[in-house]
């Protein structure tokens, strides 16, 4: 079965309050494996408009992805990012080995 993968374009507009957003989504993220391969490190843009922090998590499943998204734990985080950020989101599964 195929990873997913969750990839992230966010501008933080209140950096202190995003912490909140981090701690609150920690919970969801490990219930259902989520593994960071990149937050919010150094980027380069070479198509299209950037933003500030990207971030790539990669999941068991493109359904544990989903599942994570829509879970209550996620939701709650997400109603405090939605408020101290713009963001972009998609899911992705990943190509199978």
């Amino acid at each position: 079965m195929p990873k997913g993968y969750w990839i992230a374009h966010v501008d933080v507009h209140d950096a202190e309050r995003y912490k909140d957003y981090v701690a609150t989504a920690k919970p969801a993220f490990e219930r259902f494996g989520a593994k960071f391969l990149a937050r919010g490190g150094d980027w380069e843009a070479m198509e299209g408009r950037g933003r500030a922090r990207n971030v790539v998590i990669e999941f068991p499943s493109a359904q544990a992805a989903k599942e994570c998204y829509n879970s209550a734990e996620y939701q709650a985080a997400k109603a405090i990012r939605t408020t101290v950020a713009d963001a972009e989101m998609v899911i992705v599964e990943g190509i199978e080995d």
